[in-house]
This record gives C-alpha cells, structure tokens and sequence, in this order.
C-alpha cells in the first residue's frame, strides 16, 4: 500500500541528507508549472524552508503555465526568480549557420538552456539543482539528456506519474495543477500523452505489474531500448 505520507518524510530526510553531504546550503529547481516541478517545490520547501529556490523560466511559453508556476510559488510560499530566456532563445538559433528540420532538435535546446540556467544560480548561491522527472518519464526516456536530466538530485524518480499524484494530494498542490495535463512545452498544444501514443496509466501499470496490450507493450519497450543511451554516462 502506497503511503504517500511516509513517502514525503523519506525524500525529505534524504534531500536533507544529500544536500549536507555535498557541502551544499539548499536547492534550487525549475518551476514550470506542472505537477512534477509543484510535489519538487513542496518537498524541497520541507526540507529547506529559508534554502530552496524555484525559477521560472519561460521561452516563449504558454502563459498558462507562469500562472500556474506562480500559483504553486504561493502555496509553497517558495522564493523564487524569472528568468525569460526567449531572447537567448532567439541568439542562439541566429547564430547556426544553416537551418535545420528535425523539430525535436530546436524544442531541446529549451530544457538545455534551463538546465545551464539553474547551474548558474546553483554555483552562485551554493545550492544542488533538484530535477523533477519521475520514473514513467524516465522508463520510456521521455526527457532531455543534459536538459532536465542535467541535474544533481532526482527526489521523485523512484515514483511512477499515478504516485507522483498521491504526493501532490498530500503535500496539497491546488488541484488545477494536479488535474492539468502533463506537457514538456516544447511547443503550443503538446502533451507527454499525446506524444507517447498512451497514457500514464497504462505505463504504469505496465512498469508496476509487466502487464497491458501487446500493442503498448511493445512501444513501451520499444522507446526503453531506443532511449537507454539518456540513462547512462559516456
């Protein structure tokens, strides 16, 4: 029986843990707006109070999103910093010298851009980067490598996307977050859903029990191997 409760006081005493093993003071993380980076920001506010650090960072975003960011900042009562990276955005695609057609590889540059972001306040301020993907995104690679993978801590990697949504009932998350549908803003109108060809709870359950379609099964497995590379060091 999942205790989310237990759960919750586990990843705390564990960020308390690796945060005083590494000499560091805190955690800064990003904040999206999205339930993963909201359960990230309620975990890192117990275990540091007066230490943890959410940051906005929108290239040209859903608009949405920075109001929902903002909205789990005040439940929290998180400190937290915007940073608009569309202009650096723009700089850097200005400066290829061709222009490319794969979609995918314009829309990572924005995880990447965040991840050297939070490295900045992290080195600045003597904190650990926290990352917010859970073990469904992590199982079928759905992240960036050297993006949101490109941190220090993983506090929720361990739960599967219908466990991540028990801890956000717990820690109290405003239900539109817990309830709004996961997206990576790569781009205007994509979901983690619609992307991967099924839902979380039918990857959940395959990761928890070995069983579902044949049809998802072999997808699933399928984007396990093909992404196995994101999992593991040169």
């Amino acid at each position: 029986m999942f205790n989310a409760s237990s759960e919750i006081d586990g990843i705390v005493q564990w960020l308390k843990d690796k945060v005083d093993e590494a000499g560091a003071k805190g955690v800064v993380f990003g904040l999206s707006g999205g339930i993963d980076s909201a359960v990230v920001a309620g975990l890192s506010k117990k275990a540091f109070p007066n230490n943890s650090l959410g940051i906005i960072m929108p290239i040209y975003s859903n608009p949405q999103d920075e109001i929902d960011a903002m909205k789990v900042a005040e439940a929290f009562d998180i400190n937290i910093s915007k940073v608009d990276l569309s202009n650096v955005y723009d700089s850097f695609m200005g400066s290829l010298n061709f222009e490319g057609e794969n979609k995918l590889a314009s829309a990572n540059l924005k995880p990447r851009l965040r991840m050297m972001t939070l490295y900045y306040y992290a080195q600045e301020m003597g904190y650990l980067v926290c990352g917010t993907s859970n073990k469904s995104e992590w199982h079928v690679g759905y992240f960036t490598k050297h993006g949101d993978s490109g941190v220090d801590l993983l506090p929720i990697i361990n739960f599967v996307k219908t466990e991540v949504r028990q801890l956000a009932k717990e820690l109290k998350v405003p239900v539109d977050i817990i309830e709004k549908p996961p997206t990576a803003g790569l781009w205007v109108g994509q979901t983690d859903e619609k992307e991967m060809g099924f839902t979380y709870e039918v990857l959940d359950n395959y990761i928890r029990t070995g069983e579902g379609s044949g049809e998802f099964i072999d997808k699933i497995n399928r984007m396990n191997k093909i992404s196995s590379h994101k999992r593991q060091f040169p």
